[in-house]
């Protein structure tokens, strides 16, 4: 088979986390016979400097014409960085705002799953990992506050900004859904996550969560707030299977279940509309700090390119394939930077390896 993937490969680390995915992916190809056609779209930094704009009308017909999109992280230093000087609607993250919206993208997904390999890169107490953890957090991702009305004005001498929180009865039920379709076939449990204590538009959220829930009598679920969620996330992160919630929590969370397992180079998030087309990026940033330096985790990405196959593909067989070679790669006891151990006893039995280190070593075990 052949498919036409569009590539972000974005500023910072992107570009060498990116190739490592690539590679990967060519491997996959050679071994089961498809054909991975790849094409440029600039986004983000890199968009702004050739352009001067952060996604081009050009760049969205890109995407549309595209299978799927394998993306890495975009944008910069926010303090150094000569992009955010620039209007808020110029700089790099509009243009992933913009993009999202385009292509109807409304569901985030990001598992956050801890590799026995890495139990000493959690952050957690041996106690409270216990057996380990396996999650999944459903972001709603086109509405909510990110994109509501906003504005800033003075009001009598006083500077007064205001952003508007607004979801509607069809944008609710479509991620519920989502979430509730791969709950079953996971584990069968989903958590939906809101803030009804307060909010309209939570309530509303509960309410029709509640009622998608009715069509799935065989999933379990239950309504958690959003703080006592963020506790439980380090108290507990193993009772959670499917996380479902709206743009601005789920934003929160997913970054704050990402650092339990260790390290966002580990994770991958897909984000996906109503038919097979997705988006497929790291869960991290663009890392502009340690950006060229070739020490750069590519293994989100790459994972986020099995989730590719999976999700956009129907490639299940080549996906597996993937994620039992990053498991693989770490049962031999190779570590990127960020994921090596912190004492020097342990250091001493596994060994490091740099970006492209670590996609040789991935791709020779698939």
């Amino acid at each position: 088979m052949s498919y036409h993937i569009g590539v972000i490969s974005g500023d910072g680390i992107g570009p060498e986390v990116v190739a490592e995915a690539k590679k990967v992916l060519d491997t996959v190809a050679d071994k089961y016979g498809h054909e991975f056609e790849y094409e440029d779209i600039l986004m983000g930094g890199c968009s702004i400097d050739a352009t001067g704009e952060p996604l081009t009308d050009h760049a969205i017909a890109q995407a549309l014409a595209s299978d799927a999109i394998l993306m890495g992280s975009i944008g910069g230093n926010t303090q150094t960085s000569p992009w955010y000087q620039l209007p808020a609607d110029k700089r790099p993250e509009a243009g992933l705002l913009k993009l999202r919206k385009s292509l109807n993208l409304f569901a985030n997904m990001r598992p956050a799953f801890l590799y026995n390999e890495l139990r000493e890169a959690c952050p957690l107490r041996d106690s409270v990992i216990g057996d380990g953890f396996d999650m999944v957090i459903m972001r709603e991702l086109t509405g909510g506050l990110y994109f509501g009305e906003r504005s800033t004005e003075e009001v009598d001498g006083v500077l007064l900004a205001t952003d508007t929180l607004t979801y509607s009865e069809p944008e609710i039920r479509r991620i519920a859904i989502k979430a509730f379709e791969i709950a079953r076939k996971r584990r069968k449990k989903v958590t939906s996550v809101d803030k009804a204590n307060v909010l309209d538009s939570s309530r509303l959220w509960r309410g029709m969560v509640e009622e998608v829930a009715a069509d799935y009598p065989d999933v379990s679920y239950e309504h958690m707030l959003v703080d006592n969620c963020a506790m439980q996330l380090v108290r507990n992160p193993g009772q959670f299977d499917v996380i479902l919630t709206e743009n601005m929590f789920g934003d929160i969370l997913s970054d704050e279940a990402s650092m339990v397992t260790g390290s966002l180079g580990m994770l991958a998030s897909a984000s996906m509309n109503d038919t097979k087309f997705g988006l497929y990026e790291p869960s991290g940033g663009s890392a502009p700090d340690i950006a060229g330096k070739g020490i750069a985790n590519p293994i989100a990405t790459i994972l986020s390119a099995a989730l590719m196959l999976r999700y956009s593909f129907d490639l299940d067989e080549e996906a597996k394939a993937i994620e039992n070679a990053v498991q693989k790669f770490l049962e031999d006891g190779y570590r990127t930077i960020d994921i090596m151990p912190h004492g020097e006893e342990e250091a001493a039995k596994v060994t490091q390896v740099g970006t492209k280190e670590a996609g040789d070593l991935i791709c020779e075990r698939i």
